[in-house]
């Protein structure tokens, strides 16, 4: 038997408005005191009207158009009913058959996969508006549900993929994507820790012969997995369903549909309830509000569309010779508009240099290919670790663009080493002062004195004659070690390079 997941994703979007979908009730962080942004429409107060939020409905168009959908002249909302506690009007107003937008696709790199599936095709079956519920709180110790209603009518996107994915990466590699589009674009913050975009999967597992193609026609039973509030909970939770649909087809045991949790800590799915089906729901035009003209907001925000993340990315390693990893952290942690202007910064250096320039002071490829990788490094690698190491984000960081790039300039020219720039990097990010000022209070310049390196040289070698003889006699590694000695002895500040051609020198190698 050989099996392939068959996996679609919907995902929901706090879009990020000032107030609810359908009233003028404040959006508010989770962190707000209970039950405190709340309205007679969020709370379904008898005889409270909604009215639709003009913010949302552009925000769900620029979203919509980003995602390549078909934007329709007319939409219109519909009621959802079913009976919860966090839905306490008993239906959530929706869109169910004229929605805002579909027919969508996005094309995503997945890294890691072996081609062809190393970069995919999503197809976007649509996205549609609608308000979110309210928040359950299940108290252990008194055995009760408490509601929070701050969150009900929050506005939402939900976005709905046709299933082609074929593995947990694939759709890790789609949410990725889909944050730095919902990021550049402005419509969410989406962070998924903060419930901002959560997910839910749907996986079946199908029954395929050698050319790929099903077995059998008919039934396929799926299984929609809620709960999936990080990218690594929802490949988790695929893998886990992947398995355990596996094993039981078989042991022609066949899946049920149904809906299930992911428990994080456990490491697996339990069922819920069993999956619904749009019947359920009883969909129906929601008679309090009218029609959406859709027609001048699709002009005006496809005018305003900005380069999306993968143009961002092929104009990063084009323009400034980054790598495709460091375009993708840029990207990633908001860090691109920062990138780019060191890289100008250095333009403007390269520009003064009369043997490191050409027309319009454009950088050189084979500098600019160096400069890139340079700036990519410390920026990923060293800035990136000084701010995890202490708790800090980009926000925090008080270096401008202007010192960075000097900063690299520096590192460039070999006025100072890797170990100093280290030294010289943390006391940027702490004081946010200029690097040459920083260097020359705290001695970090590279040492360029020859005859200091040969006196320093002549004098280690005095002191450790049994070190010189091993070499001598053809331990040669022990050069090395000379050289971390140099290194210590200069606090860093000797270049190793000129340092171990001096040892060499003058032990006669």
């Amino acid at each position: 038997m050989r099996l392939i997941p068959i996996i679609g994703l919907e995902v929901h979007v706090r879009l990020k408005t000032k107030t609810k979908m359908f009233s003028d009730c404040p959006v508010v962080d989770d962190m707000a005191p209970p039950n405190t942004a709340i309205c007679p429409v969020s709370t379904g107060q008898p005889g409270a009207l909604p009215s639709i939020n003009a913010e949302a409905v552009r925000l769900g168009v620029r979203t919509a158009l980003a995602l390549g959908c078909r934007i329709p002249d007319v939409a219109h909302f519909d009621r959802k009913n079913y009976f919860y506690p966090d839905l306490p009007k008993g239906y959530q107003i929706s869109q169910y058959d004229h929605p805002i937008s579909e027919n969508g696709m996005v094309t995503i790199e997945v890294p890691g996969q072996e081609a062809p599936r190393d970069v995919i095709r999503v197809g976007i079956t649509r996205a549609h508006l609608e308000e979110d519920a309210a928040k359950n709180i299940h108290d252990a110790s008194t055995n009760a549900t408490l509601v929070d209603y701050n969150r009900a009518g929050v506005p939402l996107l939900e976005i709905v993929t046709e299933p082609d994915f074929r593995s947990p990466a694939e759709a890790k590699a789609f949410l990725q994507e889909l944050q730095q589009i919902l990021r550049t674009v402005g419509a969410s913050d989406a962070d998924m820790e903060k419930g901002y975009m959560r997910c839910d999967a749907n996986i079946s597992m199908l029954e395929v012969g050698e050319d790929n193609k099903p077995l059998h026609a008919g039934y396929n039973p799926k299984t929609e997995v809620k709960n999936l509030n990080s990218f690594r909970a929802v490949e988790r939770a695929l893998a886990y369903e992947i398995e355990r649909q596996s094993e039981m087809l078989k042991a022609n045991n066949v899946p049920v549909s149904a809906t299930r949790g992911w428990d994080e800590h456990k490491g697996q799915t339990s069922e819920q309830r069993l999956k619904e089906t749009g019947a359920d729901y009883r969909y129906f035009p929601e008679p309090d509000l009218p029609p959406l003209d859709l027609t001048v907001v699709r002009e005006e925000e496809k005018a305003k569309l900005p380069p999306l993340p993968a143009e961002r990315r092929a104009a990063l390693m084009a323009d400034y010779g980054f790598s495709t990893e460091d375009a993708r952290f840029f990207l990633a942690n908001g860090w691109d508009s920062y990138a780019e202007a060191v890289m100008g910064e250095l333009a403007s250096w390269m520009e003064a240099s009369d043997d490191k320039k050409e027309s319009g002071g454009v950088i050189l490829s084979e500098q600019k290919q160096k400069l890139g990788k340079l700036v990519g490094g410390w920026l990923t690698s060293k800035l990136a670790g000084l701010l995890v190491a202490q708790n800090k984000t980009f926000g925090d960081v008080k270096i401008t663009a202007e010192d960075f790039a000097e900063f690299i300039h520096l590192i460039d020219k070999g006025t100072i080493n890797s170990a100093s720039a280290q030294k010289l990097l943390a006391l940027m990010l702490e004081t946010g002062k200029d690097p040459s000022h920083l260097m020359e209070e705290h001695n970090l310049g590279q040492m360029n004195d020859p005859a200091a390196l040969s006196k320093l040289v002549t004098q280690l070698i005095e002191q450790n004659p049994e070190q010189v003889e091993q070499i001598k006699a053809g331990k040669v590694q022990l050069v090395k070690w000379f050289v971390g000695v140099v290194m210590k002895s200069t606090e860093g500040r000797a270049n190793p390079e000129a340092a171990e051609m001096e040892i060499k020198k003058q032990i006669g190698m």
